[in-house]
């Protein structure tokens, strides 16, 4: 037990001194993006501020790959001060010798998937809001709930709620509709009620549509007007609207299983949202096998050579597995596997093959 929390301890302290290398790393690269994607107008501290925003979604995507290089590290360092030639005296196998580090692997996993996929969720649905804000002065917002659909636009002359009671599956035509405008300085100015709205390049067509004017000292009823076809100026895209609701990763994992309820409710296809959660629980189970390759191809005497392609070997390999779990997410999104499948096949064949390699390379 003493030795599983000696080889626990070492583990952790590289994971950590990792993950603080590749947050900087990451934070810097990003940083420089942001400087040239936005003009003199968008000070520094508030570049920083995305820049801290989106730096955690950018970690957490790369945790597998901290985690084979922690476990190369690790394994490397052993090797060379020969604490895995005496642990191998003492009765432990090379496989018994990883018992502390998997079980820390495990446990980073679930506290990732509990605690920091929520933080990334909240940062990088605020990091893409508040870029939105610097890129056009307005942000767009979708909401999707068991009272229908909402919209938010904005621009600089103001910004404007789309509510509808259903829509179809790209939220590119509505139904059943309202249109509250709100000017600048933040109050309602007009009211829109619409049997349809399709979105057009750079507007929404009206259909059926009566105009309530919001202002003071005016009737609304009596100042309403009917139009047959309404034109309003729109930001929105195609692609914002999917954006905004079709990113699995901007919704925390504890909100995934009512928001995929009210997606279906919707007449949304929920398939994407429950890809990525059944991705999110095997998580834990994909980094335990990150740490078995890099294991795998390490745990030896250096004196025995060809340290360096082990190490490309067990990269290689870590990348190559990676892939696969990516490539089986984009078929379970496509329907063509089930979502299952999809999620857990890539990490259990990775521990297969990572319990494989080290039974066949270091027990016999």
């Amino acid at each position: 037990m003493t030795l599983h929390r000696y080889f626990a301890r070492r583990f952790f302290g590289i994971f950590a001194g990792m993950v603080t290398v590749f947050f900087l790393f990451v934070m810097l690269i990003d940083l420089i993006e942001q400087l040239g994607r936005f003009d003199e107008e968008v000070g520094f501290s508030q570049v920083l501020k995305i820049t801290l925003l989106n730096t955690p979604e950018g970690l957490y995507q790369m945790l597998p790959l901290v985690m084979i290089l922690s476990a190369i590290a690790l394994c490397l360092a052993l090797a060379r001060s020969s604490e895995l030639v005496v642990s191998r005296a003492a009765g432990r196998s090379g496989l018994s010798a990883l018992t502390g580090p998997l079980l820390v692997a495990a446990l980073v996993g679930a506290v990732a998937v509990a605690v920091f996929n929520p933080i990334v969720a909240a940062t990088s649905t605020r990091y893409h809001d508040l870029r939105e804000l610097y890129d056009s002065g307005g942000t767009s917002t979708l909401s999707i709930g068991r009272e229908g659909l909402w919209l938010r636009q904005g621009d600089a002359r103001g910004q404007t709620v789309i509510h509808a009671e259903r829509s179809n599956p790209n939220a590119t035509v509505l139904h059943d509709v309202t249109f509250i405008a709100y000017a600048a300085s933040g109050g309602p100015v007009r009211r829109i009620a619409a049997d349809e709205a399709a979105l057009a390049p750079g507007q929404w067509v009206l259909t059926n549509a009566k105009v309530w004017p919001l202002v003071t000292g005016l009737n609304p009823e009596t100042n309403a007007a009917v139009h047959a076809e309404l034109r309003l100026p729109s930001s929105l895209t195609q692609e914002r609207i999917r954006d905004s609701f079709g990113k699995p990763a901007a919704v925390s994992i504890w909100d995934l299983p009512d928001f995929i309820a009210d997606l279906e409710t919707a007449g949304f296809s929920a398939r994407r949202h429950t890809v990525w959660m059944q991705m999110e629980l095997a998580r834990p189970v994909f980094l335990v096998a990150m740490v078995l390759l890099g294991a795998a191809f390490t745990m030896r005497h250096a004196r025995f050579g060809g340290t360096g392609l082990a190490v490309l070997s067990a990269l290689l390999l870590g990348f190559g597995l990676y892939y696969v779990r990516n490539f089986a997410q984009i078929l379970g999104e496509n329907g063509q596997i089930p979502a299952i499948l999809a999620a857990w096949a890539p990490p259990v064949a990775s521990v297969l093959i990572g319990l494989g390699l080290i039974l066949h390379m270091e027990d016999g």
